[in-house]
């Protein structure tokens, strides 16, 4: 970390600000955060990698979590029902992640990412408003469930754990996307929160890059959240659409490369 380069160490804010950004309006931000930090640093212990890419990623959902709760104002008992279990999911799976090979779910990821882009290609008109599919306690539970087993998910791997929560919260049940954000972004600031829990500990961690990322992240955090409100449900449903398609491309990728197909 000594000896990073200034110009490396811009781009890497850069590339923060950037996540930050998409981050906040449909999660996904890990798509741009965590290769730029693979890229600057091939020969680092990857836990130094995630622990500083966790702590630039809980200072921008943050800021973007308190942006959504001051001009959505979520339903309290829904968003909490979503974190709460997601902190205690990601805490299990930090834990187990490392006995688990991580290559094995490449494939899992990648056909979990096609249903969620095909499903809501084909139905455009959902998440454009809020439509709940359950009410009372079975709403409450199955929150909670999806928290908990996406939680495990961003503990144990990782990538493109803010899109299944927003996708949890549109497809299963039924918000529009700018109020499923909302919740996910209180969901993801859990789930980063439990992974520095981890990490800390630890001493992983570059800090002072952390640090600097953490301030670009929280900034794009709340240029994100308030473009997403501004623009509201539409919008953010086709950055969804995007940041899942970037998310297949580069998971199709890893399989390719994975079984000998590049």
């Amino acid at each position: 970390m000594d000896d990073i380069s200034t110009t490396v160490f811009v781009l890497l804010v850069i590339a923060a600000l950037t996540a930050g950004w998409v981050d906040s309006v449909v999660g996904g931000g890990g798509l741009v955060q965590l290769p730029a930090l693979l890229i600057a640093f091939p020969t680092a212990a990857p836990v130094h990698l995630l622990a500083t890419n966790k702590m630039a990623s809980v200072a921008g959902t943050t800021v973007s979590s308190a942006t959504y709760w001051r001009r959505v104002r979520p339903d309290p008992k829904t968003a909490l029902a979503l974190a709460i279990p997601a902190f205690a999911g990601s805490l299990l799976g930090a834990l187990i992640a490392s006995h688990l090979p991580r290559s094995s779910f490449n494939p899992i990821i990648l056909v979990a990412l096609i249903t969620v882009m095909i499903y809501t290609l084909a139905k455009p008109a959902m998440g454009q408003a809020t439509n709940l599919r359950f009410t009372g306690r079975k709403h409450v539970g199955l929150a909670a469930a999806a928290g908990f087993v996406i939680g495990v998910y961003d503990g144990a791997l990782g990538p493109g754990t803010g899109s299944f929560l927003v996708f949890a919260m549109v497809g299963l049940l039924g918000y529009a996307f700018l109020e499923a954000s909302a919740k996910a972004k209180l969901a993801n600031l859990a789930t980063n929160l439990a992974s520095l829990v981890i990490f800390i500990p630890q001493g992983a961690g570059f800090w002072k890059l952390g640090l600097a990322m953490a301030a670009a992240n929280m900034t794009g955090g709340y240029l994100g959240a308030r473009t997403a409100v501004a623009k509201g449900a539409a919008f953010v449903r086709w950055v969804f659409v995007i940041v899942v398609s970037a998310f297949i491309l580069r998971i199709s990728y890893d399989v390719a490369t994975q079984f000998g197909l590049l």
